[in-house]
């Protein structure tokens, strides 16, 4: 995952001044020779500047803003849910899965359709793994043995199910090309792993007076500068961020999901962490990952209050319905958390008979807040929460 310059100018570059972040190494011999990048022990020395407070202290206010959801929503968890399943999408994404939150909707609630992608199963995964995650913070703190766990769920009977799903690399690996000595990126040969693991764990759980956002940065880069999988590197990396807030008591609730900032700006994230190992560019990757913490705090806080001016609006439209109110208000209460359904899981969610529950709907479509997925189906019907949906597009 670390495009940049080539390795012939990476070479160079240690000519001219000590890295920070790491030694070249070369392995091998002959033809057969190549370099593969040591990374140092955490923390670094790190040249915090103005520039860098001003974007620490940012994103530090932004985030506040963003733990106060909990008490701002009344019910917090199906924002969590629905935000949890645009996070996997994103993350997904940034590896080439072309499945969209549409499509794991549909494959959540069953719904059967030939045009979802396969990779959609990568992504339920991804969900998978991170409520594994948050659940298992409970008894076992943030450690290898649970990035093993989170990665065997992650590569569970999909692309890389043949690359030790849950296991440490044995080999070498390498990023950006078919042949090692064309790669842009070679991480530290399996040898140096544990020793590179045992720090990194330590580095977790230790008490270096550091910010804490600042350290967050610093654990995905350096998780990703030793790729310590054969797959499924940067997906597990990202995860670290959400479990290490929750772990950490910095957020009440998993509600930080950057995935999507890294998806709509890949190329610049992917710089970024290759800088760290080409020019000793730490500051800027923090830099960059203060401001992925800024904006999509902001836009969290600002989603939260678009589901409550809508969730307000709805209630107000089905408070009309007399004697099906009570009813419709349990079905509209479910769609925060199942937006996509048909009548047989209306009928199950009000327990209405089945000519009730179509009745029901009716109304609901009537007052535009269910509209038809297929409407050119006659057989298979099914519906979708639109205005709801809508929010968490891009």
């Amino acid at each position: 995952m670390f495009y940049g310059l080539n390795v012939t100018y990476f070479i160079l570059s240690y000519v001219n001044h000590l890295m920070r972040t790491g030694t070249l190494i070369k392995q091998l011999g002959g033809e057969e020779a190549y370099y593969a990048f040591i990374p140092n022990f955490l923390p670094p020395q790190l040249r915090i500047e103005d520039d860098l407070y001003t974007s620490l202290s940012t994103a530090d206010r932004f985030l506040g803003r963003l733990d106060g959801i909990c008490e701002l929503l009344p019910d917090v968890d199906f924002f969590i849910l629905m935000y949890m399943r645009k996070e996997a999408t994103s993350s997904s994404q940034i590896e080439g899965t072309t499945a969209t939150l549409n499509d794991v909707l549909k494959a959540e609630a069953e719904i059967p359709d030939p045009a979802i992608p396969e990779d959609v199963k990568e992504i339920t995964n991804y969900i998978e793994a991170m409520n594994y995650g948050i659940k298992r913070l409970s008894e076992l703190p943030l450690s290898l043995r649970l990035i093993r766990e989170i990665h065997k769920i992650l590569l569970h009977n999909v692309r890389g199910r043949d690359k030790l799903p849950g296991e440490f690399r044995k080999s070498q690996n390498w990023v950006g090309a078919k042949d090692i000595k064309k790669a842009v990126y070679v991480p530290p040969p399996p040898d140096r792993l544990m020793t590179l693991l045992d720090n990194f764990e330590k580095f977790m759980h230790d008490d270096v007076q550091m910010p804490a956002l600042i350290k967050i940065a610093l654990i995905h880069s350096q998780f990703e500068l030793i790729h310590p999988f054969l797959d499924g590197n940067g997906r597990t990396g990202r995860l670290l961020t959400t479990f290490y807030l929750c772990e950490k008591n910095i957020l009440k609730k998993p509600l930080l999901y950057l995935s999507d900032y890294f998806r709509r700006y890949r190329s610049l994230y992917l710089d970024k962490l290759d800088a760290i190992s080409k020019k000793d560019e730490i500051e800027n990757w923090i830099k960059f990952f203060l401001e992925a913490v800024t904006e999509i705090s902001k836009e969290a806080v600002e989603l939260s209050r678009s589901i409550i001016n809508l969730r307000e609006a709805d209630r107000k439209k089905i408070a009309a319905l007399g004697k099906a109110s009570k009813r419709a208000t349990i079905l509209l209460e479910k769609l925060y958390s199942e937006p996509l359904l048909n009548v047989s899981k209306i009928e199950e969610i009000t327990e209405l008979s089945k000519p009730n529950a179509n009745a029901l709907l009716k109304k609901f479509q009537n007052l535009g807040i269910l509209k038809e997925l297929y409407p050119e189906r006659k057989r298979y019907r099914v519906f979708y929460y639109a205005d709801y949906l809508n929010l968490f597009k891009d």
